[in-house]
């Protein structure tokens, strides 16, 4: 197994006893919380992380992927240096102005005067995520993934743990807020430890013009993802109410904050690797299309389960107070199976040095996607905004496939790209049939229909890819023997 290989697998590895960990550990909090809390609460939330988040895509201004994408022979201890206090003065600025002007601003949009104390609370993440980003970017650069997800598990599981106990001893809508920062902070420590890096008195203009010229451009692109993807809680909270956009922002938790969070960990690996290969498109074609795959195998029979069963399962676990979340959430589960195809499309344009392409194309997306979002909200309300979302992962897949094959030099034709994908595909359809059969038909327990639909999929899966699987098992136990 050549060394790239090693430490891809490695990365992968430690970035899924990350997910597995940390995900389950928070998706366990949402739905106590859910339990715990009302519609309303979560919507208040919502409408605070709106704009508190948008602040926090600023934060980074770039920082972390262009220390990330830069060669090691171009690196310098200055442009860490340099990276860090500039960092730490623009979020000190930020945050200053998000306290005294953000947040009045968002109460006076809503109407909700909770927001002028909720949103400095929620954006004191903004005062160390700079910090965080530097030693993350070392450790991303190293691939030690292993320190990373030891840190992000410790941190989530403690901020977990505190925001429960503030829930059950009756703070409510604070209890959230705390669940949305506080990681943030707990990690800063244990960072400085991991990476032994501190800081120095050191500026420099030079390296500040390498970094953030990079930086402005990823920075951009962040901003217009991040409308892209919040546009809508900021729309349903305007038009509609804080009861809507908290049905809908619980079927968010359960679907697409999944997903971004799987894409997040294996981007985290990807994109130091992409850096890497930037002038090998074979591998870079190689990779994308496995990492794809991988990504849809985890993430379809989830998605199949909220489709086939999420009526039953909203409504015996979390009551009838969550009864509109189910078909938006049944739409969503739709749109991340389509998102899948094209989950680790943005960090291998980025890790080619392609951030201004990156830009255009997200630019040219909400352009698109803005309207359709709006006229279906205003119409249909939170079930238009899901096939809204829906409609706009399809179109991206589409603008995925236009520009490997005509603006990177990446060929991936269409059957190529299908054939890399077919395999969740069919796993999903086989158990979606099979789920519903056992539901519908023969009114088996929704709970044994789930276990049913698992083991068909799993069982499918294992039909088409178990010789891969066997031969990926057997260079993990070599790896292992040689790390």
């Amino acid at each position: 197994m050549d060394n790239a290989k090693k430490l891809v697998v490695n990365g992968i590895l430690w970035n899924a006893i990350q997910l597995i960990v940390n995900q389950s550990f928070t998706f366990v909090i949402r739905l106590v919380l859910a339990k715990l809390l009302f519609p309303e609460q979560f919507g208040i939330v919502g409408m605070a992380t709106v704009f508190s988040g948008f602040v926090q895509v600023l934060t980074d201004i770039g920082i972390g992927a262009a220390l990330i994408q830069k060669k090691d022979e171009n690196l310098r201890e200055e442009h860490f240096h340099t990276a860090f206090w500039t960092g730490l003065g623009w979020s000190v600025l930020l945050y200053v102005l998000t306290s005294f002007l953000v947040g009045p601003l968002a109460a006076s949009f809503y109407n909700q005067p909770i927001l002028t104390k909720l949103i400095p609370v929620i954006s004191l993440g903004i005062l160390s995520s700079p910090v965080n980003l530097i030693h993350k970017a070392q450790l991303t650069k190293r691939m030690d993934f292993k320190k990373m997800a030891f840190i992000d598990n410790v941190s989530n599981i403690i901020a977990g743990s505190l925001s429960l106990i503030l829930a059950f001893s009756g703070f409510g809508i604070w209890s959230l807020a705390f669940n949305s920062v506080a990681s943030i902070a707990i990690a800063m420590p244990l960072y400085f430890s991991a990476t032994k890096w501190i800081p120095k008195r050191i500026w420099s203009y030079s390296a500040f013009i390498d970094v953030f010229g990079f930086g402005v451009y990823t920075t951009g692109t962040g901003v217009i993802n991040y409308l892209i993807n919040n546009i809508d809680y900021l729309l349903i909270g305007k038009l509609l109410a804080s009861q809507a956009l908290g049905s809908y922002t619980f079927a968010f938790v359960l679907t697409d904050t999944f997903r971004g969070r799987m894409i997040a960990v294996i981007n985290n690996v990807m994109y130091p690797m992409y850096g890497k290969k930037q002038s090998d498109p074979e591998s870079l074609k190689k990779y994308y299309l496995k990492v794809v795959n991988y990504n849809s195998l985890f993430i379809y029979p989830i998605m199949v389960f909220f489709v086939a069963l999420g009526s039953p399962f909203i409504v015996n676990i979390f009551g009838d107070k969550w009864q509109d979340s189910v078909i938006p959430l049944k739409i969503l589960s739709i749109s991340v199976m389509v998102h899948m195809l094209v989950n680790s499309n943005t960090a291998l344009i980025r890790g080619m040095g392609r951030p201004g392409l990156e830009l255009k194309l997200q630019l040219f997306k909400a352009v698109i996607y803005i309207p359709i979002l709006m006229t279906s909200i205003y119409y249909y309300g939170i079930v238009g905004a899901a096939y809204a979302i829906l409609i706009n992962k399809v179109f991206a897949v589409i603008l995925a496939q236009y520009t490997f094959n005509n603006l990177l030099n990446i060929k991936i034709s269409a059957l190529e790209f299908f054939s890399a994908v077919k395999t969740p595909w069919i796993g999903a359809i086989v158990a979606f049939v099979i789920s519903s059969i056992f539901h519908e038909y023969f009114h088996v327990h929704y709970i044994v229909t789930g276990t049913i639909l698992f083991v068909s999929y799993v069982l499918t899966i294992w039909l088409i890819m178990g010789k891969e699987f066997k031969a990926q098992f057997a260079e993990l136990k070599f790896l292992k023997k040689k790390l």
